[in-house]
């Protein structure tokens, strides 16, 4: 098999393969290593900086009848051939440009803070944090500017190399249930989300998260652990201010009547058994709150 673009065509296609392979229907599948055969052999021809589906053990299929993503993680889902050509992703818009850069900004931040994470995992998340910071404004003021391209083509795919090992968070987990419930762009969820996530996981994880604000550029010498660690946090809303993601849910239509459901739902999420600090489910539902 062959896929063409971004996230949905390799997941789509990567669906397609674990199905061919094991048979059933892709909810089986839902979850971590539940099939038994690799999928049908995969090239992934890759047009985005952002997701990593085309190298990751990570497949997400929305299933329109429960308004839930699906995750699907396991080493059967990981495609045979990864193309990362920054020349294929010129043409992406700014807009695509700026959610797709804060997925990998994303995927980098809670790989490293992950329970999973190795140090394998931490020298390519640090390094994908710093190559996203400076050149994610880069690509997005200039969709043409081959260097940022090529920069962020490696940053996506090093943020997957760590992700893919080390496991993702509630930013993932919760982000999910945004875009099954609304069909909202992954990649700015993602942004909206994570500094508020990073908050509630900052008791959890403050050396980590002073390493993320390090990475990011921040002066944070002689600052206190805490302190340095809010650092990355406000490093993390600049930068996605400075791209245009939208500041909060309520931009995007999100409503507060559907954040219980949404709270239950992403406690069921694969994604979440990595993150750093457990959550209740009314902590959840706070975090929803704060992101409004």
């Amino acid at each position: 098999m062959v896929s063409l673009g971004g996230g949905s065509s390799h997941d789509c296609a990567k669906g397609i393969g674990l199905l061919a392979a094991n048979g059933g229907k892709i909810h089986d599948y839902e979850g971590v290593d539940k099939s038994s055969k690799p999928m049908v052999p995969l090239i992934c021809i890759n047009t985005t900086a952002g997701t990593a589906a085309e190298m990751s053990r990570f497949c997400i299929i929305t299933d329109t009848s429960r308004k839930v993503k699906m995750a699907i993680v396991g080493w059967h889902v990981i495609p045979a051939v990864s193309i990362n050509d920054p020349e294929l992703m010129v043409g992406m818009p700014p807009a695509l440009t700026a959610a797709t850069g804060m997925d990998a900004l994303t995927h980098a931040i809670e790989a490293y803070v992950s329970t999973a994470a190795t140090p394998l995992t931490d020298s390519a998340a640090l390094m994908a944090i710093k190559l996203i910071s400076k050149y994610l404004p880069m690509a997005v003021a200039n969709g043409k500017n081959m260097e940022a391209r090529e920069k962020m083509a490696y940053a996506q795919f090093l943020a997957g190399m760590a992700f893919s090992n080390a496991g993702l968070g509630y930013v993932h987990a919760m982000a999910h249930q945004l875009g099954g419930f609304y069909d909202l762009p992954h990649g700015v969820c993602n942004a909206i989300l994570l500094p508020h996530v990073e908050q509630f996981n900052l008791i959890s994880c403050a050396e980590r998260l002073r390493d993320v604000a390090i990475a990011m550029g921040q002066n944070v010498e002689n600052m206190p652990v805490d302190e340095a660690a809010q650092q990355a946090i406000e490093a993390i809303k600049k930068l996605s201010s400075s791209i245009g993601i939208p500041s909060g849910l309520a931009e995007l239509g999100v409503k507060e009547e559907d954040f219980s459901v949404m709270a239950e739902n992403a406690k069921k999420d694969a994604c979440q058994l990595t993150n750093p600090r457990l959550a209740t489910h009314e902590e959840i539902v706070q975090i929803f709150k704060n992101a409004m």
